[in-house]
């Protein structure tokens, strides 16, 4: 039986990574445990067969999470983009220091009986910054101009220098941003991607702080659950050393984002997106990447969507929302 622990699980991306594991087990593995370890634990939550209600700055629940000795280990939990920037202090507490205590109480099982887990952590294009050029190819330099990007590359040097170690066989995911989500708005600054498309079809005024020009990456939150997926059996001695990988990913403008909306849903819905500017977002999300080559993910064997249309088919269909245009 494979063991997974999902930290963060209670979220958007975990309940899919949770309810795919549960149905499909691993690639080519169907017998999978799966563990939550999460500040709460959802009411119409994945299946699984255990929770662990708490917080990585925990040392006791730490430990309880990871006795069983989970095979897989993947790090979803974080401060998102918008808190780690308003929110200094929390964010490279929640971000950094309890991501290390985690790892380090791997480590201490590992110098007690050898146990190294597969640890999988979610990353983010935040860790790019500008200048930047069209297309970021795979070997781009990191130079994030957020709290939240330097966050992340901080934990992305962890999961190196702890696999280069034999603590753990880790690798970063660097996720373009998930959109749909499903679920409320939450303080991520590229919230308003999914906001303008989810509150719309469901009734709902959407506030768009960010001009109709503003170009982003997205995958599905299907895709994202098969990164994750993908991760966990993937033979880390083709990395070479170089743990961390850009995801594929949809680029493309906001406008055509609302262009699609309005293919499968018609104009009553698209009048529903009020254009109201925040500097404060704009500023996050202008020193994002646009587009990614990520022919080193393709080469791996990671998928996701090629135009946004699909995206937006995933959640319609994820979500049983049957809009007529």
């Amino acid at each position: 039986m494979t063991k997974i622990l999902l930290v963060g699980g209670g979220g958007m991306i975990g309940q899919k990574i949770a309810h795919q594991l549960a149905e499909s087990g691993l690639p080519g593995q169907t017998v999978t445990k799966v563990t939550l370890f999460d500040l709460f634990v959802p009411v119409h939550g994945p299946p699984h067969d255990a929770a662990i209600v708490g917080g990585l700055n925990d040392q006791a629940l730490v430990v309880q999470a990871i006795s069983d000795r989970p095979d897989v280990i993947i790090l979803l939990a974080a401060a998102v983009s918008g808190e780690a920037e308003q929110d200094f202090s929390m964010g490279w507490r929640v971000n950094t220091v309890d991501m290390w205590s985690f790892l380090e109480a791997i480590r201490m099982s590992n110098q007690a009986d050898g146990y190294c887990p597969r640890v999988i952590f979610a990353s983010s294009v935040a860790v790019f910054g500008g200048p930047l050029p069209g297309v970021i190819p795979d070997d781009f330099h990191c130079a994030p101009q957020s709290s939240y990007g330097n966050q992340k590359v901080v934990g992305e040097m962890y999961i190196s220098d702890y696999s280069r170690k034999g603590y753990i066989d880790g690798l970063s995911l660097r996720l373009p941003t998930i959109t749909v989500r499903p679920g409320k708005a939450n303080k991520a600054a590229s919230s308003c991607f999914s906001g303008i498309i989810r509150e719309p079809l469901n009734g709902q005024e959407a506030i768009l702080p960010l001009p109709d020009t503003t170009e982003h990456i997205h995958a599905s939150p299907r895709a994202a659950a098969g990164f994750f997926r993908h991760a966990a059996t993937l033979n880390t001695s083709l990395l070479k050393g170089v743990r961390a990988i850009t995801m594929p990913g949809v680029s493309c403008t906001i406008a055509e984002q609302i262009s699609a909306l309005r293919a499968v849903a018609g104009d009553n819905v698209i009048a529903r997106i009020k254009r109201v500017e925040d500097p404060a977002v704009a500023k996050i999300v202008e020193t994002w990447p646009r587009a990614f080559e990520a022919k080193r993910a393709h080469a791996l064997g990671f998928k996701a969507e090629e135009t946004f249309a699909e995206v937006l088919a995933v959640y319609l269909e994820d979500e049983g929302i049957k809009p007529s245009a």
